[in-house]
């Protein structure tokens, strides 16, 4: 519930409420459905609550407006009104200290707005504090300032948006050795991921409770937005990363890099000079076999404007032979492609027999690899850098085969890679230079 705030009424609760639970609100007696409006756990979704087992540190990676925020100002509030008489000292760190206060603690989803009026804690902006009634204190900090934290002492802290603090590791461990005040004090991150090594090694700390939600996740953002971030972002690394709230990493050794891949992908355009399927066939068949990969591209524009579009990825997986040759026809019919280009290491004109047994009229051209994988693939991802090669949408399992290819730790055939350099093979550096590769 991101957009509650403490004076909502209770219409605004009813409009908020699923439909199942409208007229039990709409029968409450008067002032309850306020009380209901701020009892958290009613509303929550279960990556918001906090975790039951036993915990010092929890960490929620979420997507843009999941309510990540939200979730970390409830956990405070219940400290605060569940400890009794003792007054806690708490610690707010944001990126900034503008950050704090106008997101923290005076947003929509903020400690002021999600208290009961009566109760709201003040804020002394001249002494970076927020106060309740009870004397319990929290402290703002800014993780521009990390050597801040020197000095104070906690029983519990929050920290938001840690991926976009200035000095994340540096900052964190000041704020960990100021969290040294009760029997076991506690820490709340709440963040939107970034491929950063801080948050890797924060992510792979022992005994540390890792809740993860989307941007999609949360019922009450505008569909309107939704559907348009869908559009604009869907599947890419970006859209992952922002709206799914993945943590997208960029291997060492790769030839492609996410910022790369994301930089080339727009609206394709509607006419194409030429159009191939490009097939990296599997060795096997069945369920344990590679997978088949397929990929769709075309050429369009003149000279210097001239480019490969990536247009679909009709990949396939645990098929027989006459099916994965029924996707590759398909692909060709759909997109009205100009040729078939299939690698025949694995099978040799034994390819060429089983697509076009498929569909006789298909026109395949074998191609057979001299060279390795990511010799073949160098000069592919050398065009990506010359902006030669755009994407027509976001293929996340492409992207990721892209992105891991020629690492220590890529396991597995690069079926759906292999199949994106032959087409750009084809279509754009057969007639460039010695490819490497004999046609037969």
């Amino acid at each position: 519930m991101s957009q509650f705030a403490g004076d909502l009424r209770a219409a605004d609760l009813i409009h908020f409420a699923p439909e199942q639970v409208q007229w039990a609100i709409k029968n409450l007696p008067k002032g309850h459905a306020e009380c209901l409006l701020r009892y958290w756990k009613f509303w929550a979704r279960p990556d918001q609550l906090p975790p039951e087992q036993n915990w010092s540190s929890w960490v929620l990676l979420g997507g843009r407006g999941s309510g990540k925020t939200r979730a970390g100002a409830e956990w405070v509030r219940s400290l605060v009104e569940n400890n009794g008489k003792r007054p806690l000292r708490i610690a707010l760190v944001g990126p900034t200290i503008h950050d704090v206060r106008e997101v923290m603690i005076e947003g929509n989803s903020g400690l002021k707005a999600i208290c009961d009026p009566k109760k709201r804690p003040k804020y002394s902006a001249s002494r970076r504090q927020l106060k309740w009634k009870n004397g319990t204190v929290a402290q703002v900090f800014s993780a521009e300032d990390a050597d801040g934290l020197r000095g104070p002492q906690f029983d519990a802290a929050w920290a938001d948006e840690f991926c976009a603090w200035k000095d994340p590791a540096h900052c964190l461990t000041m704020l960990r050795m100021g969290l040294r005040l009760g029997r076991a004090p506690k820490l709340v991150i709440t963040t939107t991921p970034k491929p950063l090594a801080a948050l890797r090694n924060l992510l792979a700390e022992p005994g540390l409770v890792l809740s993860k939600a989307r941007t999609q996740d949360n019922p009450h953002l505008s569909k309107v937005f939704l559907q348009q971030m869908q559009v604009l972002y869907g599947n890419s690394a970006l859209g992952r990363q922002e709206l799914g709230g993945e943590l997208i990493d960029d291997p060492i050794g790769g030839l492609w890099s996410r910022k790369q891949i994301e930089r080339s992908i727009a609206f394709a355009p509607t006419e194409f000079e030429r159009i191939v399927v490009a097939v990296d066939p599997p060795a096997g068949a069945g369920k344990g076999a590679a997978a088949c990969g397929i990929i769709v591209a075309g050429l369009a524009g003149t000279g210097a404007t001239q480019k490969a579009w990536v247009l679909s990825d009709r990949t396939v997986q645990g098929l027989t032979p006459a099916a994965w040759a029924k996707a590759v026809c398909r692909a060709w019919h759909d997109f009205e492609a100009d040729c078939v280009v299939a690698e025949a290491n694995q099978g040799g004109e034994m390819v060429r027999t089983i697509l076009q047994i498929a569909d006789k009229t298909l026109p395949v051209t074998l191609v057979h690899a001299r060279r390795g994988k990511r010799i073949r693939a160098e000069p592919v991802a050398a065009l990506y850098d010359r902006k030669m090669v755009a994407h027509g949408g976001s293929f996340p399992e492409l992207e990721d085969q892209m992105c891991w290819f020629g690492t220590d730790n890529y396991k597995g055939s690069p079926d759906r890679m292999d199949a994106l350099v032959w087409a750009i093979w084809a279509l754009l550096l057969n007639n460039n230079g010695s490819p490497r590769m004999r046609v037969l």
